[in-house]
């Protein structure tokens, strides 16, 4: 009689315990996400003026620079914790956006991958090559053909090819590549919406466009823009990023894998369910 009052005391403990243990995981888990998931209002508000800025700073590019021969800006791409909420500090946050580069008329871009010993990442050159224009001269009469007019033709009544402005020896150089965006962002500024609500700060950076954001109420906003060169329609691209190596040239373009994550992300993110504990562990 004693054992089978003593089992349901036992039985009732567990429960007790159990529920304290439930109690402790749940408690731990709602300070762990406070910590790492922003306000969903502010992430989605921060993100929509990055990706407004970027927006800007396209359209004006394709306005100012229709005529030039520099890199051809495309749409960029969020990547990088940022963009999920969860980095340590919402206002010390860098919003990360890699801006894919193409060529521009009459040159084509050629990657060529490094020294192999340099490993496990992958550095490339961008070889800028010259390419004939003189049958879509003929057809449009748009631009001079740079590798069949005469250098005084091209020089007179022609802007000078990407190989005189951003290069060093036919590569593509990510310094002089950061300081001609860095002077672009400065001059469009004046014609980008934003500018009403936010002054500007151009950060010294050799390898990336950095911005602050200020708005009236003298909240900060950091974004980083860094470049790529797409290698063929994959997700893998030659970024500008700065490596861990104590010298790096100029012209190294390191592999990334920064729009492959950020795909993949997003792809869990749908797989799992809405507000998911499993999908902030895996943040």
């Amino acid at each position: 009689g004693d054992q089978e009052e003593q089992e349901p005391e036992e039985e009732q403990e567990e429960e007790d315990s159990e529920e304290e243990d439930s109690d402790y995981e749940s408690k731990l888990g709602r300070i762990l996400a406070k910590r790492i998931q922003w306000p969903v209002q502010n992430l989605a508000y921060r993100s929509r003026v990055v990706e407004d800025l970027a927006g800007n700073l396209l359209r004006v590019s394709q306005e100012l620079l229709t005529n030039s021969f520099f890199p051809v800006l495309q749409p960029a791409i969020k990547v990088g914790s940022t963009f999920e909420g969860w980095s340590p500090h919402e206002d010390d946050a860098v919003y990360c956006l890699l801006i894919p580069l193409k060529p521009p008329r009459g040159h084509a871009f050629h990657l060529e991958l490094g020294n192999r010993g340099e490993t496990p990442a992958r550095n490339f050159c961008v070889h800028v090559e010259l390419v004939c224009t003189c049958r879509r001269e003929q057809l449009a009469g748009e631009m001079l053909c740079f590798l069949h007019h005469p250098e005084e033709e091209l020089r007179r009544d022609q802007d000078p090819s990407l190989l005189r402005t951003l290069c060093t020896d036919s590569y593509l150089d990510v310094q002089k590549t950061a300081h001609w965006f860095q002077n672009f962002v400065r001059s469009a500024w004046a014609v980008v919406p934003l500018s009403r609500r936010y002054n500007i700060k151009v950060l010294p950076s050799s390898h990336s466009c950095k911005l602050q954001l200020t708005n009236a109420s003298r909240r900060t906003l950091f974004i980083e823009m860094v470049f790529g060169v797409q290698q063929g329609n994959s997700d893998i691209f030659m970024s500008s990023q700065n490596t861990e190596a104590l010298f790096t040239p100029s012209t190294t373009w390191p592999e990334s894998y920064a729009v492959a994550e950020a795909k993949f992300f997003r792809h869990m993110a749908r797989q799992v369910p809405h507000d998911s504990f499993h999908l902030r562990c895996l943040q």
